[in-house]
């Protein structure tokens, strides 16, 4: 599997067959408070299918041969564009990780709690061990508000929201569109955003995050 990681994200295309998508759009819960907001966070605790899939060899096998070491699961969230879920999410990165409990070491904070989660920013050198594998259930485009990025822009490393203005205004962005079934595998930290669409369609996709860091002992993934 040849994947470029160089501009900080990749498409594979027909990575899963619609039989897959099928059974993976099958095994997602009913709506729920979270899905109403758009997402559904912790998703492989909600559905056995999905958690058997995210911890596959197929995924795995991406997700190792983009980290070149055993990956972990860190969380797993399916998010849905919909006419009733239509947002816009502003230029940003993924700064933030899911753990078991609260723990003290230099350069890890602040902390949060997301859905009842604890969360916390790590160093850089934590997310420099990630990789995010976002996968198309439905047709992702310009017209149903799919992911944007700027490429290269992992390497300024974590920076503040200044920051990403000035490197934006400077930039040119590049729509990750592909057919139901490709897979968006991006760094958690490139500069990525989404847009707020007209006439949006039901818009599905399974988000996974996997690492290859080693947690202080004692401390798991959530």
């Amino acid at each position: 599997m040849d994947v470029n990681l160089d501009k900080g994200f990749h498409i594979l295309h027909n990575f899963i067959d619609h039989d897959v998508i099928t059974q993976i759009n099958e095994s997602i819960p009913k709506a729920n408070d979270d899905e109403k907001r758009g997402g559904i966070r912790g998703i492989e605790k909600k559905s056995l299918f999905i958690e058997k899939f995210i911890f596959s060899e197929k995924m795995l096998s991406v997700a190792k041969n983009c980290l070149n070491s055993k990956p972990n699961v860190v969380r797993a969230i399916l998010f849905n564009k919909t006419i009733e879920n239509n947002w816009m999410v502003p230029w940003h990165q993924d700064k933030t990780i899911a753990v078991s409990e609260k723990f003290t070491l230099e350069g890890w904070g602040p902390w949060s709690i997301k859905n009842g989660v604890l969360h916390v920013q790590p160093p850089l050198k934590v997310l420099e061990n990630m990789i995010t594998l976002r996968l198309h259930l439905d047709d992702a485009n310009k017209e149903n508000g799919c992911l944007k990025v700027i490429p290269y822009s992992h390497q300024y490393g974590i920076v503040n929201h200044a920051e990403i203005q000035r490197v934006i205004g400077e930039s040119s962005y590049v729509d990750c569109e592909g057919n139901a079934g490709s897979m968006l595998i991006m760094k958690p930290h490139i500069f990525h955003a989404s847009s707020k669409v007209p006439e949006p369609s039901q818009r599905r996709v399974l988000h996974v995050e996997y690492s290859c860091f080693q947690l202080p002992q004692g401390i798991s993934w959530v």
